[in-house]
Formats: structure tokens, sequence, C-alpha cells
């Protein structure tokens, strides 16, 4: 089968060997994976989690037909159309953890569409609801909310009783675009004076919850923008891995300041936050009260392209891989 995969020189699709199923595996026949900023890292070499170096399998989430199950896995069988998070999910077929694998709604909704879904809706129902304690009636941010993660993140705010939902970008039509998803106020977080948007939005008061997927050069400006005993969850880092970090505000605020990541989850830790995302979302999902746009499509045999696309950052929502 084809794979994409680390090479001496870079992203390549080649032949591997046809994966089977644990007994607690799902062997899915893709039909669409869609890329993750943690499939840039990967291919630029840097080690992601457990994942990296030559002969890695690129891609985190996929959808496709369910061709085989383990012995101990119970209501998904072959044929079933799913989508899932699935590590190597840029190939022709993949192996997951039957936790991982989600039925798709109805008859309407595309493989490529039911691609887009799985890491976005289990990374910022994480942040936002478990590790970012949102509670009905606080106010929300997201920090880089054009991406994928950042759409789902406003939506889930929303849908979950945020009473305010701000999210950020630097680019004007990509603002412009924010409250198609669930955005009540968007703002240029490369104006230094956007804190202080947030606070008069908030009565002076300051967001209750962040979820930052920039970093570095926005965290002592989301330190302004946060409210006494606000929480900021530290979920990417698109403008760095390091930057001045002013501790005295943070002290002086009682801020939380929570870091996630999926790199040092167990099986059993991400199957938690799978089973979380779903009581909470799955119907919202199933009624189609939750969308990402598709910014564009590529072949499995594009997928360097793919990769040149996103890591020029000009892209809105999702890029995702067509595997035939």
């Amino acid at each position: 089968m084809k794979a994409a995969i680390l090479g001496e020189k870079g992203v390549e699709v080649c032949d591997v060997a046809k994966p089977k199923p644990a007994p607690n595996e799902v062997l899915i026949r893709v039909r669409a994976s869609s890329l993750n900023r943690a499939d840039l890292m990967v291919a630029s070499g840097i080690q992601h989690g457990r994942v990296g170096g030559v002969g890695a399998r690129l891609g985190l989430e996929c959808s496709g037909e369910v061709e085989a199950v383990g012995s101990e896995v119970n209501g998904i069988k072959a044929g079933n159309r799913v989508m899932g998070s699935a590590p190597g999910g840029f190939a022709q077929y993949v192996v997951t953890d039957a936790a991982r694998v989600h039925r798709i709604p109805g008859n309407n909704m595309t493989y490529e569409q039911a691609a887009c879904f799985p890491v976005a809706l289990q990374t910022m129902h994480n942040a936002v609801m478990t590790a970012g304690r949102l509670k009905r009636g606080e106010t929300l941010l997201i920090q880089g909310a054009s991406s994928g993660v950042g759409l789902m993140g406003m939506q889930i705010g929303k849908l979950m009783g945020a009473a305010l939902v701000m999210g950020t970008s630097t680019n004007a039509q990509r603002r412009a675009r924010l409250a198609q998803f669930g955005c009540d106020l968007a703002l240029d977080s490369g104006d230094p004076n956007w804190p202080e948007e947030v606070k008069k939005a908030t009565g002076g008061k300051g967001v209750d919850l962040i979820v930052d997927l920039i970093s570095a050069g926005v965290a002592n400006q989301n330190l302004e923008a946060a409210a006494i005993l606000g929480r900021i969850v530290n979920v990417g880092r698109l403008g760095g891995m390091k930057g001045e970090f002013n501790f005295d505000l943070h002290a002086l605020k009682r801020i939380d300041y929570i870091g996630v990541t999926f790199r040092s989850r167990t099986p059993e830790e991400v199957c938690e936050i799978v089973r979380l995302m779903c009581a909470d979302l799955w119907p919202a999902v199933e009624a189609g009260k939750l969308s990402l746009p598709i910014y564009k499509t590529y072949d499995l045999d594009d997928i360097a392209a793919a990769l040149s696309v996103m890591g020029a950052n000009q892209h809105f929502g999702k890029i995702v891989i067509v595997v035939a």
C-alpha cells in the first residue's frame, strides 16, 4: 500500500506493508486525511512524541471504510463509514484504537469533511472544557482562531455556553470570516492594543479563558488580557517555542497557566479524552451544528505540496489529502 513517510531527502510516498489490526484495533481503508501542525514538525525532522525520524509515517486523522476489526472490538464492523484520530493516517490503510473511531453521521457528510473533525474535536474539547474548565456564562478567547482547531474551539465555546467568544488573526480577510464559526469579537493579535479591546468588551474584567495556539510573542499580552483568576491553556506554538514572560503579572492576577499536548499522553488518556468529547459534542456533530471549512484538497502523491501550503500559513480552515 502507499503511505507518506519521512525519507532521507524529505517526505515521500512509497510502498509499505499493509497493517493488521490488533484485538482492540480497527483497520480503515482511508479515503481522506487532513493536515495538522504536528505533521509539519515530523516532516521537518523534529520528533513529535513517539513519532519522528527517517521512516516515520505522517498523519494524525482520517476517514474511510472499516475493512476489518480486532477480536475485542464491539459496535464497529466492516463496511462502516468512519472517522477517527489515527497515527500514520496519510496512507491507503491505517489501524487505530477502536475507541478513537466514530461512525460518520448520516449520508450527507463527505469523507473529506469527516477527515477534518477528529483532532480538532479532541484537542479543543480538552483545551476548552477539561483543561480550561469553561463554565456557562464565562468569556473565551482563542488565539490563532483561523486554524482548523481554532475555528472548532470557538464553536465549542459557543455551544457550551460561553457568554462572549473572541478570536484572533493577523489577517483582515480571515478575521472577517470568524463570525461564521461562533466569534463575537475578532481581534488582530498583531495590534499591540488588542488586550485593551478585550478589557473593554468584558467591562474591564478581562477574559476568563484564553486557549493559546500562538504562544511566544503574545504570552505577555495574554496575561494583560486575562481576568484575575483567569486560565490560559497553552495548546500550540505557532509564534515560537520561547519568549518573554511577565512572571509578576502572572502572579498578580493569580492566573492558571496550563500546558497540554497529546505527545506525552498514554493511549488510555487519549481514549478518555475521546470519551469526554463525545459525551459533550457528538449530538452536535450528528445534528450538523459544528463545521470546518476545507481550504484545499490534494492527492496523496502531492503531500509535499500540501505541507508546503500549510507551512506558508496562508490558509483558512483545513487542508485535506484525498486517498485513492
